[in-house]
Order: structure tokens, then sequence, then C-alpha cells
């Protein structure tokens, strides 16, 4: 691991983590002693939207292409919100996954199909 002089592979990670724990905890101490806003009702529906939707870009991420799932993860996760509006969010949809394609495909190089074997790529 290494000290600060000297670091080694896993130093700024564990030191990282170490100081986010402590963060988190402070944050904790704080909450029993302070007097804010009553939590809300817990929004188990768009929990569970959201969620089923970065397991579903990983199920299609491979099968599909990263285009399709990117589209798919935007769409069922902007779906959750009680803002959604359709225009809005195809056009984010296209915006994200043109960026993604950008910086993953074209700038990092990494060999994500855009559209995969299922489609006959």
């Amino acid at each position: 691991m290494g000290q600060a002089a000297k670091m080694g592979p896993a130093y700024f990670p564990t030191v990282l983590g170490w100081m986010l724990v402590a963060i988190g905890g402070v944050g904790i101490l704080r909450s029993f002693f302070g007097h804010g806003e009553a939590i809300e009702r817990f929004a188990i529906k768009q929990l569970i939207i959201v969620l089923g939707a970065v397991l579903l870009f990983g199920f299609l991420i491979r099968g599909a292409g990263l285009v399709p799932a990117i589209i798919v993860l935007i769409m069922l996760s902007a779906y959750a919100s009680t803002k959604f509006h359709l225009v809005q969010t195809i056009a984010l949809a296209i915006g994200l996954t043109l960026f993604s394609i950008l910086i993953f495909v074209k700038l990092l190089g990494l060999p994500i199909a855009m559209l995969g074997p299922w489609f006959g790529f």
C-alpha cells in the first residue's frame, strides 16, 4: 500500500474511501441533532423503474449494442419522473447517445458495438 511519501497502488483509493466514510459519519451524526423537513413517502415505483432500466442496460449492451441500450436506459429512467416529457426525453436520449459514442467508442477506443449481433452486426 505504501505511505504518503511513497504511495503504492492501493494508497489513494484506501485513503479516499476512509475520507468518504468520515464524511458520511459526520452527516449521520448531524442528522441526529438537527431538525429538518420530514421525510416524504418512499417512491418505490420510481425506484423499481430506474433499477430496472439499469439492469436492462446491462442486459442489452452486449446483444443490442450501445445505441439501443442507452436509448432504453434514458427513456425508462426519465419515465420514472413526474416531469416526464416525451419530446425532451427523446432529445436527451439522442444527445447522450451521441456523446457516449464520441467519448467511449471514438476517443477512448473501447470495443463496444454500436449495434450488436441482435441487429445482424
